[in-house]
């Protein structure tokens, strides 16, 4: 027979040892959990993030870091925080939102708290609209109950069906809970090629004036986004109500690139996979993208997009 005093000990050590285990500080670093609401955003390692990998778009950076960081230091934000971010394709959307996720949730685009979705992926066919409402509503009610501080990213938003995104919007309004769920610290990004043609003449008209492009001010663009891809039917959010009941905090729109910002583009993608910048390389590859307008050739009409396809060809050199 055991005696008491050893069995007594034996389930004392794996009391403290299962609570240990199962204690966060331990836990969590094996298995991935919901920031709680005492962590915080690392302010000056996403802004160094951005200013070394984020080029040429000196208001995105700035509009978004400061959007970020006031929400995530509100102990009680009054509404879910909701970006929509505007330009050509190859300006940086995506890849901001990319370090975004990855400053909020350690696995940044792999979370199982960062959600992606892809107009053209998950919602494919016009007349199941009502079918995918009803799976977006239950599927951010989900995630949201599992991780307050959850992240909704959705690609495409310019091949959104019209009406499919308003789903959304009681997730996004002012209210304290929804259903017994509150959504206030969850972030919403949405990415839209819409609006890209009101930036890009805006950007040239400021050229051509002979200002320079950081002088550029959200002001002068976001009220033409607003409007703009309020009143596009190929915008996804076409008469929308997150436009007209304001539940979109900001419309960050993205220049576009000219020649030294895709050379920055092309030495970062040389480093990162381990050359030794070459200017006549960089030089090349510049070459052989094009550029608008067609007389004066100042920005590039891919952005950044096609700089990992040329410099493989390049790589020999």
């Amino acid at each position: 027979a055991l005696e008491p005093l050893s069995v007594g000990l034996a389930i004392g050590v794996a009391s403290a040892l299962t609570g240990y285990l199962s204690h966060p500080s331990f836990y969590c670093n094996y298995v991935e959990c919901c920031p709680s609401d005492r962590q915080r955003l690392n302010a000056t390692a996403l802004k160094a993030q951005l200013d070394t990998k984020l080029f040429g778009q000196h208001l995105a950076k700035d509009v978004v870091l400061k959007a970020v960081m006031g929400f995530s230091t509100n102990p009680s934000p009054k509404k879910p925080l909701a970006l929509s971010l505007h330009g050509w394709a190859g300006t940086g959307k995506n890849f901001l939102s990319q370090i975004l996720a990855e400053h909020i949730h350690r696995a940044g685009l792999r979370s199982k708290f960062v959600h992606l979705f892809l107009a053209t992926l998950h919602f494919p066919h016009y007349d199941q609209v009502n079918l995918y409402k009803e799976q977006l509503q239950n599927w951010i009610r989900g995630n949201v109950s599992a991780c307050p501080h959850s992240v909704f990213i959705f690609d495409e938003m310019d091949k959104m069906h019209p009406g499919l995104i308003d789903a959304i919007k009681p997730f996004l309004d002012y209210y304290e809970q929804v259903d017994g769920v509150s959504y206030r610290k969850a972030i919403f990004i949405f990415l839209s090629n819409a609006g890209g043609d009101l930036i890009n003449k805006a950007a040239l008209d400021f050229w051509i004036s002979g200002k320079q492009r950081e002088e550029i001010q959200l002001k002068d663009l976001e009220p033409l986004l607003s409007v703009g891809v309020f009143n596009n039917k190929n915008s996804g959010l076409w008469h929308s109500s997150l436009i007209d009941r304001n539940l979109i905090d900001y419309f960050v729109p993205f220049l576009p690139l000219e020649h030294k910002h895709v050379k920055m583009c092309i030495r970062a993608e040389m480093r990162a996979r381990g050359y030794e910048v070459n200017e006549d390389v960089v030089q090349a590859v510049v070459d052989e993208m094009t550029f608008f307008p067609k007389e004066q050739r100042i920005y590039s009409d891919k952005g950044c997009k096609t700089v990992q396809a040329k410099l493989d060809i390049h790589e020999d050199v």
